[in-house]
């Protein structure tokens, strides 16, 4: 996950508000690591996070989308639990809404994304999800400018809509940008949780509810499958793929890279997504599509440079 720490969201990847650091705040953690270009370890971060995806998606004839948004979260609050050791004795009220709110957006933005790609290809959801950031940081803006970005990025949207010869799923566009949607409120609440608490503890805890929450519907309706042991492997490399080694990955790239240049660089994860797709899933994709494609990560970069400049 990760979160920009800018008071004006940007639409780049989400790193933990709570955890990221500067270049010069993060040393390289060895020579061989000093070695590797800082860009490989994004790519790969990913590379890992899209594989996780299309991983996932090997799941839902078994046990749903649902049921898998509950085995790639449960793991992921595990993991980070054992890691973060928060004390649950000491949470105040305000901490506690927090994550309660926090915890719903990562449960709704993860299992309406998967979804999504359940009905439409894996490159064109990511890039619709990328319209969440993208509005938050328009919304908070007063740059006229920024009035092109957004009729950019609409246009694109306009253009993979279910219209005319086009074959995409509308349950899936829909579903995509409800992602979307909530990435938004991911990041808005990313930032206030990384303040209320100490390190990772307030994601943490915050994925411990999203567990939580969407468990009841996971197991419904995944049914006792979702128990068995080769589905429990699976789900355990789903959430290692999609959430702790590309956190690992980007905290890497992280030490050398500026925040800036890192989250214009991690914006082309919805090319990145559409050849795993294609590859691995063998999803195919149009012309208008990947025009559409263009549009949207053109105005998602465009935002970023903006909003960065005017911190800057």
């Amino acid at each position: 996950m990760q979160q920009n720490l800018s008071s004006t969201p940007t639409p780049t990847p989400k790193i933990p508000a709570q955890i990221e650091a500067t270049p010069t705040q993060l040393q390289p953690s060895s020579t061989f690591m000093k070695g590797i270009p800082p860009q490989v370890f994004a790519l790969l971060a990913m590379f890992c996070t899209q594989m996780g995806a299309a991983v996932g998606k090997s799941l839902f004839q078994s046990i749903g989308t649902v049921g898998t948004t509950f085995l790639r979260l449960g793991f992921a609050a595990l993991l980070l639990l054992l890691f973060w050791r928060p004390n649950i004795r000491q949470i105040t009220r305000k901490q506690l809404g927090l994550m309660i709110i926090f915890g719903i957006a990562i449960a709704c933005m993860n299992s309406a994304f998967y979804i999504a790609i359940n009905r439409i290809p894996l490159g064109i959801a990511v890039t619709l999800e990328f319209v969440g950031p993208l509005g938050v940081a328009l919304l908070q803006s007063r740059r006229l400018k920024d009035l092109i970005w957004a009729a950019l990025a609409a246009t694109g949207i306009i253009l993979l809509a279910p219209l005319g010869t086009t074959n995409i799923d509308l349950l899936g566009v829909i579903f995509a940008l409800i992602a979307g949607i909530f990435w938004g409120v991911y990041i808005i609440f990313n930032v206030q949780v990384g303040r209320a608490f100490v390190g990772g503890q307030g994601l943490a805890l915050s994925m411990l509810v999203s567990a939580c929450v969407i468990a009841p519907f996971g197991i419904i309706t995944g049914g006792p499958a979702v128990f068995t042991p080769h589905i429990l492997l699976i789900g355990l490399a789903v959430s290692a793929l999609s959430t702790i080694i590309p956190f690992s990955l980007e905290m890497e790239a992280l030490r050398r890279l500026p925040s800036r240049v890192f989250g214009i660089f991690m914006s082309i994860e919805p090319v990145l997504a559409a050849m795993i797709g294609f590859i691995f899933l063998r999803e195919l994709i149009t012309v208008r599509d990947i025009i559409a494609m263009f549009l949207i990560i053109t105005a998602s970069i465009a935002t970023s440079l903006e909003a960065k400049s005017v911190h800057q």
